[in-house]
């Protein structure tokens, strides 16, 4: 078990285990969370991530396992869906109610945004840098390519390391908020390693101002500078000029498919609270997916951009992607 998971994330496992599935599953056969790590060609730096092990991993050694990668937001860390959302227990719940056993993996994204970086980066300065949450050595990275990172680089890492079945058929991704954008970026991006991508509360279609529901019409900004307080952050990473910006978000990723590549799209999924302040740009991604043809599971629910929303529709995706990747 990770030693950085205190006792105050112990009480949110069991609040999590009981709203996923109340009653006496709660006390079943559970899975193990541990940490691991490896040296990422695409970031010239290790990396850590958490790995959710299911029940019968250690009492069954020649089953292997669908994947599913569970990303995490900006200011966050691998340790957060496990910490914050109490998916470990989620996951022993759900398994006990029936759900196919998988392995899940959560890794480390910095503030990368799961994308390659914009802007020329200067891997020396960064551990100069005022603003920096964590330690040089875990937030530093040589090259920014945090695509290549997740996509490939990981993913081969898990595949050659646990019984996976390694194989997009049996491979999904999902994230939160900036993970919300990796997932579907990188399924936009690397359709041939996923068959299933899950947002919730993705920062997905920043550029979108306004969406009238009535008419269709989307209104972008004219520069990215105006995406608000969170310029700061994004800039680096997308830069200034609104193409690279479509470049990187899976909404320009997609527009830019013909028809047969889109059609090779893995199945997407997305969520968003009423109350949140990405609610116009991710009701201006299912529009826009709607007038490509891309099909898009999307649901909208009461909550806002926080964790209490996303341990509510966690059990969510974790069942959408099961039903996607089990064999």
């Amino acid at each position: 078990m990770n030693v950085r998971m205190t006792a105050s994330r112990l009480g949110l496992a069991a609040a999590a285990c009981l709203a996923a599935a109340p009653g006496p599953v709660c006390a079943q056969a559970r899975g193990t969370v541990t940490v691991d790590g490896f040296r990422s060609a695409a970031l010239g730096v290790r990396k850590d991530y958490l790995i959710y092990l299911p029940p019968s991993y250690a009492t069954a050694p020649t089953r292997r396992y669908p994947v599913a990668y569970y990303l995490h937001g900006a200011w966050g860390s691998e340790d957060d869906w496990a910490q914050k959302g109490g998916l470990d227990a989620v996951m022993d719940s759900l398994i006990a109610a029936g759900m196919p056993e998988m392995i899940v993996v959560m890794p480390d994204g910095d503030d990368g945004f799961y994308t390659t970086w914009a802007v020329p980066y200067h891997w020396k300065l960064c551990p100069a840098r005022p603003d920096l949450r964590e330690p040089a050595a875990r937030y530093c990275v040589r090259d920014p390519r945090y695509d290549e990172y997740v996509a490939r680089d990981l993913v081969r890492d898990i595949d050659a390391t646990y019984r996976t079945l390694a194989d997009a058929r049996h491979r999904g991704i999902a994230g939160l908020s900036m993970g919300g954008f990796g997932a579907l970026a990188l399924a936009a991006e690397y359709p041939d390693e996923w068959v299933a991508a899950a947002s919730h509360s993705g920062a997905v279609a920043l550029l979108a101002q306004s969406v009238d529901t009535a008419t269709g019409v989307v209104t972008y900004a004219a520069r990215p500078d105006t995406a608000g307080q969170v310029w700061a952050l994004l800039r680096p990473v997308f830069g200034a000029d609104t193409a690279d910006w479509w470049r990187r978000d899976p909404l320009g990723r997609i527009r830019r498919m013909d028809a047969a590549a889109r059609g090779r799209l893995p199945a997407l999924y997305a969520d968003i609270g009423t109350e949140d302040e990405l609610l116009a740009s991710n009701r201006a991604f299912h529009l826009e997916l709607s007038r490509l043809g891309v099909p898009l599971d999307y649901h909208e629910y009461p909550g806002r951009h926080d964790w209490p929303y996303w341990r509510a529709h966690l059990a969510q995706s974790l069942r959408w992607l099961s039903s996607h990747i089990a064999p």
